[in-house]
């Protein structure tokens, strides 16, 4: 256990640093002034891990490499929360580690002494590991705050067996995000069944779902096992569940709710323990209306919908996309991207969403023979956006970064008439000064 210098006066803190030792969990006590005056053997294996204690230090100095707090640096501050309500606070948010930045899920705690007053806060941090905020090959990958509120949501779902619904447009990655939720609830080393609902008439969707006993129907050579059954015991995904047929939107009803079917030509009755989380990229409430959507289906598999973000939403992702999609579809050596394509691939609006940057960067890879993508190398509509080059560049550079260090060094002001001088908001320029090191 690492302790502050300072004294800790008041009992209730005294008795709470005694215990915290015993908290498998990465913990820390904070005062009300941000300083951590405790950090447990766990926290400073997971976010330390070799680098200077983190006692004594502020804790957004410590955890974002901020200079100011986290509301002052536009992130939401659990702890400024936890002060107003008096309850404990849950966040998302990204912290810096030996291993790079990750997301963390924060719970702030008050600590109340006798006469009610806040003295004090304990931190428990659980690392996400179903999304990256850096570069990887697999799985879910931002640090947007589009995405961040999408990746909270889920964190909350996950443990539970409320149904999911994912709504979203086309290539926005919903099936990622239905892995996740697998991955992350207790049903993870059980089966994720995918269902694509996509252009299967009634009988069709019906054997696939439910399976059917051999002679149900001509070709029907031998049983076979529905999906529903194989999802017992993990997670059943109907993906783009608007297209399900609506003569057939009664049985996927009973199905959800007793988990009970009858395989195509069969008498028997067949029990499924599943977790469902469905999608969607159409307008299932206009759908309910207009009759085609059943609405008692509709808030069965509503229970807790979670809204996906277009890449347009989460422009700030672009540059971690991109290498993590090269090195998931070129291998090694990873093609990297000259500014100026990089420019252009930021100017684009990504109708088809990550699916259409994927197939974006497949593309231009191919034509990448010294390893680096070009702007001869990109589509003829994102090489025609020549009038648009000379609007600033929305993501972070090295030009944009060095523009930056000048500003601050010769700006004679405070961070928020920086941020105005600059032309962005506060919460902006603070991620770029992260980036400095400032």
């Amino acid at each position: 256990m690492a302790y502050s210098s300072q004294e800790i006066p008041d009992p209730t803190v005294q008795s709470l640093v005694s215990y915290l030792e015993h908290d498998p969990q990465p913990t820390i006590v904070l005062d009300t002034d941000y300083n951590i005056l405790a950090a447990n053997a766990a926290y400073q294996r997971q976010f330390t891990a070799g680098e200077q204690s983190p006692v004594g230090g502020k804790c957004h100095r410590v955890s974002h490499h901020y200079a100011v707090p986290c509301d002052q640096a536009g992130e939401l501050c659990p702890m400024r929360k936890a002060w107003d309500s008096r309850a404990p606070e849950r966040v998302l948010h990204v912290h810096h580690t030996p291993r790079g930045p990750e997301h963390v899920d924060v719970e702030l705690r008050p600590i109340l002494n006798a006469k009610g007053e806040v003295v004090a806060f304990v931190e428990r941090l659980t690392s996400i590991a179903v999304a990256s905020a850096q570069p990887q090959q697999q799985g879910l990958v931002g640090r947007s705050s589009a995405f961040t509120d999408a990746l909270s949501s889920l964190q909350r779902a996950a443990p539970a067996q409320i149904p999911v619904l994912l709504q979203g447009e086309s290539g926005t990655g919903k099936e990622l995000f239905a892995r996740a939720l697998h991955l992350g609830s207790p049903r993870a080393n059980g089966p994720l069944v995918v269902v694509d609902c996509t252009g299967l008439n009634e009988s069709l969707f019906e054997s696939e779902l439910f399976g059917y006993e051999k002679g149900a129907f001509t070709g029907a050579l031998q049983r076979k096992i529905g999906l529903a059954e194989a999802a017992h015991g993990g997670t059943l995904f109907l993906d783009e569940i608007g297209e399900v047929p609506l003569a057939m939107q009664v049985k996927l009803l009973r199905l959800i709710e007793s988990g009970s079917f009858r395989p195509v030509g069969s008498l028997r009755t067949v029990h499924s323990d599943f977790r469902l989380v469905s999608a969607t990229h159409k307008p299932l409430k206009e759908m309910v209306a207009g009759g085609s959507f059943r609405e008692d289906l509709y808030y069965r598999i509503s229970g807790f919908p979670i809204r996906l973000p277009a890449l347009r939403e989460r422009v700030d992702d672009l540059p971690l996309l991109i290498e993590s999609l090269l090195q998931r579809i070129a291998g090694k050596p990873v093609p990297t991207v000259d500014s100026d394509a990089m420019k252009r691939l930021s100017l684009h609006s990504y109708p088809g969403n990550i699916r259409e940057l994927r197939n974006i960067l497949e593309r231009a890879r191919l034509f990448a023979d010294e390893g680096v993508i070009r702007t001869e190398h990109l589509p003829a509509d994102l090489r025609g956006q020549n009038e648009n080059l000379n609007l600033p560049m929305p993501r972070r550079s090295k030009e944009n970064l060095g523009q930056l260090a000048q500003a601050l060094e010769s700006f004679d002001g405070s961070r928020s008439a920086l941020a105005e001088h600059l032309g962005m908001s506060e919460r902006t320029l603070y991620r770029r000064l992260r980036e400095l090191g400032s």
